[in-house]
């Protein structure tokens, strides 16, 4: 039987993603057996336009030839998967949303901005065509790109979890930042996925993994605000990683509009 076919490709990110793949070691062999790795510049296959049953997706939209590739691809795969907070919210390079015009921000990071082409924003895979399954993380890990590819391989609904993370931290016996040391901790609004690593060894959770299913930011907005953080040091904990997600933009909006 012919195996099924993937590509993974890669827009504006800094790779980290496609690690997961890599990192995966002796996985990854056992992956090569069960599906034709057909376009992973990565790992040396070079075939960006194939056709292909599974298409993994890292990094955002900044310029326009990425908005043309990312609909080739959509219309080339039967699902399209996105890994990672560039790919999910428009990552960190979101931050530039609405701030400033294209060029002046151009002109402010590079010595020749005559070279530079990009969009006035970074945006999400899913705000320009369907996306079947995300997969969010900065990085997000082998764990869990190797168990939504099995799961659709064998014909399974994939489970992605929302949980927050301080279930992760009950789970791990973890003892709170938030509560015991005062640590700024952004776990009661971000998704599950890294196994709760920062607050495992005593630090605040960066949101990493974007918002959980239920994010009551208003509360934990306050919260911060009580340890001592400026309506800008809280907006900030909302968007540094995931900017374009809709619930931290809202929880870091109304943060911000409160103390004007």
């Amino acid at each position: 039987m012919t195996k099924p076919r993937v590509a993974i490709h890669k827009f504006s990110s800094c790779d980290g993603c496609q690690l997961a793949f890599l990192n995966a070691g002796a996985a990854l062999l056992e992956l090569a057996q069960l599906v034709d790795l057909v376009h992973f510049a990565e790992a040396g296959a070079v075939q960006p336009d194939a056709a292909v049953d599974i298409a993994f997706v890292e990094g955002s939209i900044t310029t326009a030839h990425e908005i043309e590739r990312i609909q080739n691809i959509r219309a080339n795969s039967k699902y399209l998967v996105t890994i990672g907070a560039c790919a999910t919210s428009g990552g960190i390079q979101a931050l530039r949303n609405g701030k400033m015009q294209g060029a002046d921000w151009i002109a402010s990071v590079y010595a020749s901005p005559q070279f530079i082409s990009s969009l006035d924003t970074s945006t999400a895979i899913a705000q320009h065509v369907k996306v079947d399954y995300e997969l969010w993380g900065c990085p997000v890990t082998s764990r869990q790109v190797l168990q939504l590819l099995r799961d659709l391989l064998f014909a399974v609904r994939p489970k992605v979890n929302a949980d927050p993370l301080c279930l992760d931290c009950k789970r791990a016996g973890n003892v709170c930042v938030l509560v015991t040391r005062g640590e700024p901790c952004m776990g009661p609004v971000t998704r599950t996925g890294c196994g709760a690593l920062c607050p495992q060894f005593g630090r605040a959770c960066y949101a990493c993994f974007g918002p959980s299913e239920l994010v009551n930011g208003h509360a934990l907005g306050q919260r911060l605000s009580g340890l001592g953080l400026t309506s800008a040091d809280v907006a900030k904990r909302f968007l540094f990683i995931n900017a374009g997600a809709e619930a931290y933009a809202e929880a870091a909006a109304f943060t911000e509009h409160k103390h004007d």
